[in-house]
């Protein structure tokens, strides 16, 4: 798929329904592994031919040429109706031995025994990636861990020295913690009579973990962010939608209509990317030279991070194959060499310590991608793997009705949790 930071959020929200596959045993099938490396694999990507052509092709020969005797059959479907061409496959025994998947993708197919526990079959490779990517694709109330990490993705918060230093905040001292955050903001809106909001978006649910709250019971079985602490951080954004330090159409705003009141100065923080900064010094110079990076708010000392995976089919007869491969296109090698021709990370250890992702050259492309790695080190994935398309929508609903009043932040969490809950049994 194309690869940006934004393009990761809106892949990791699509949710995949599996009800006609029923229910398959928690190992993931059988996980013998044992046996030559051998024989005809199909390996399934997500929108990466166009782009990526030559460097899936060079890969799949160099794995040929390692382990002679195999085959990779490449399939790339477009990003536009991916999900559901996972189910139709799961459902009719068509799908592919070697799966190009994010997390909640993984689930329904680990709950429908049709993904391989790797914790089982290959474990030996644990110790090779980043643990929080490795847990990327674990699925609550189950035991293993079901596809390989792949890329990572992260951003950090650009902010504008101009406005803090116009609200009389020291612009090279931009908050670190939640409630440095709130202060910040509340000062700011005070001394622009409104005008200017210091964040543009609603709390999402990686908002939730970010600030420390349980997102569910340890079972996996229900959600759990209407707690105390969860309150609190929506009772402390109503305060700020009050006070118009929370931008007032930020009920309904996408990451496009944020950018641009960030890029207008309407807006002194906001999440973004390099790709963000290049646009910022061609289409709002006088904001680019008053750009500052931190990394994002948390209390958790983990900061959010978006993950890709590599599955393997738990009923593909090619077992040895598939897991070789799905390791291969994974290893630290070739997560180094992709990471280098598109703006990703790479899940495995260590690598994020190569001198492309430690060293500045002054360019505004590496500037963004060293702050981005040194928080990746230890970020985790916040938004649960059960946590579906409709359940977002949901948790966004009843966020609103509390920033407008209609509802108490208590209210609105518990609407939201029951909300979700009905949604998860569901998907059971």
């Amino acid at each position: 798929m194309p690869i940006s930071r934004r393009a990761a959020l809106a892949v990791l929200c699509l949710a995949l329904p599996l009800s006609a596959c029923g229910s398959g045993d928690d190992d993931g099938g059988s996980t013998d592994a044992s046996g030559k490396v051998e024989g005809d694999i199909t390996f399934q990507t997500w929108n990466l031919r166009a782009n990526f052509k030559d460097y899936f092709d060079g890969l799949i020969a160099d794995f040929e040429k390692k382990y002679p005797g195999t085959r990779v059959k490449w399939i790339d479907q477009p990003a536009e109706g991916y999900a559901d061409k996972i189910s139709a496959d799961a459902a009719g025994g068509t799908l592919p031995d070697v799966v190009n998947v994010s997390p909640d993708l993984v689930a329904p197919l680990a709950k429908a025994g049709l993904a391989l526990d790797l914790d089982k079959a290959a474990g030996q490779y644990e110790k090779e990636y980043l643990a929080g990517a490795w847990a990327g694709h674990q699925v609550p109330g189950m035991t293993g861990t079901y596809a390989f990490p792949w890329y990572l993705n992260t951003g950090p918060l650009f902010y504008n020295k101009s406005l803090f230093e116009k609200a009389g905040l020291d612009p090279d001292q931009p908050p670190k913690t939640y409630d440095e955050l709130f202060a910040d903001a509340l000062r700011i809106a005070g001394n622009s009579d409104g005008e200017v909001s210091t964040l543009a978006n609603v709390p999402t649910i990686e908002d939730f973990g970010r600030y420390g709250v349980q997102l569910m019971n340890s079972a996996g079985t229900a959600f759990a962010f209407n707690d105390a602490k969860g309150v609190e951080l929506l009772t402390k954004y109503k305060e700020l939608y009050d006070a118009k330090a929370l931008d007032p159409q930020a009920l309904t705003a996408t990451p496009e209509s944020s950018g641009k009141k960030f890029l207008t100065e309407a807006v002194a923080m906001n999440p973004g990317s390099a790709l963000d900064l290049g646009n910022f010094k061609k289409q709002a110079p006088s904001l680019y030279k008053n750009i500052g990076i931190t990394d994002q708010i948390t209390s958790t000392g983990h900061v959010n991070m978006y993950v890709m995976g590599v599955m393997v089919n738990a009923q593909t007869e090619r077992k040895p194959a598939a897991i070789a491969f799905a390791h291969y296109v994974t290893d630290a090698a070739h997560q180094m060499s992709f990471a280098k021709q598109v703006a990703i990370f790479p899940s495995t250890a260590g690598s994020l310590d190569d001198p492309y992702f430690t060293e500045e050259d002054g360019t505004d492309e590496t500037r963004v991608r060293v702050a981005a790695a040194k928080s990746l080190k230890n970020a985790v994935n916040y938004t649960p793997v059960l946590f579906s398309e409709q359940m977002k929508t949901a948790l966004r609903n009843e966020v609103a009705k509390a920033l407008q009043g209609k509802e108490s932040p208590k209210e609105a969490l518990d609407n939201a949790v029951k909300a979700c809950d009905t949604l998860l049994r569901q998907q059971g």
